[in-house]
């Protein structure tokens, strides 16, 4: 019986070790082995992969900054040479305007030359004319005189029978009739008027 006694106390030994013992629990050993080996791998990484990773990050991160601060700088730019575009524009088209007034007045006194000189060549056109018109009156005037001469003079002689060939005599006989053709021309003209 104590063999018995033996073999149920180990069995019962037994029973009670294994009922302390938790299925879900690893051995002690076990999670100081796997602690050792999270230890080794977790100095790996601190020491060798993290900084490659943070190392890529910085590059993008300074690649996306410099991008930004690129893309800022364009724009100031792009703000810049608009403000200037616009300036050129406003300047342009003041010029534009200064030019087209400019222009309107030139061609006003451009205008006023032309006409003044227009006038005046039309003045002088007109002045010839009347220069030439007396002239021609005038010498139209001499023609008739001579003819208008020679023709009393042969007139009074037949009126008067003799000759009147004398150069002085025939002078006063052609002026006293051209004073009475004047004369009756002369009232003919005021008897109109009236």
């Amino acid at each position: 019986m104590t063999a018995q006694l033996v073999a149920a106390t180990t069995s019962l030994a037994a029973a009670t070790d294994t009922a302390d013992l938790n299925p879900l629990l690893p051995e002690p050993y076990d999670i100081l082995w796997s602690a050792v080996i999270v230890l080794i791998i977790a100095v790996v990484f601190l020491k060798y992969v993290l900084p490659r990773f943070q190392s890529v990050l910085d590059e993008r991160t300074e690649k996306i900054e410099g991008g930004l601060e690129h893309a800022e700088v364009a724009q100031a730019e792009a703000a810049a040479l608009r403000a200037e575009y616009e300036q050129q524009l406003a300047d342009a088209r003041t010029e534009a305007a200064r030019i087209k007034e400019a222009a309107r007045v030139e061609g006003g006194a451009i205008s006023a030359e032309i006409k003044a000189k227009a006038t005046a060549d039309a003045a002088r056109t007109v002045e010839t004319a009347q220069r030439q018109i007396e002239a021609e009156r005038q010498q139209a005037s001499v023609s008739l005189r001579a003819d208008v001469g020679a023709l009393a003079t042969e007139l009074a002689s037949k009126i008067v029978g003799e000759s009147l060939e004398d150069t002085a005599r025939q002078s006063r006989v052609v002026d006293r009739f051209l004073a009475d053709l004047e004369a009756s021309t002369a009232a003919a003209s005021a008897a109109k008027e009236n």
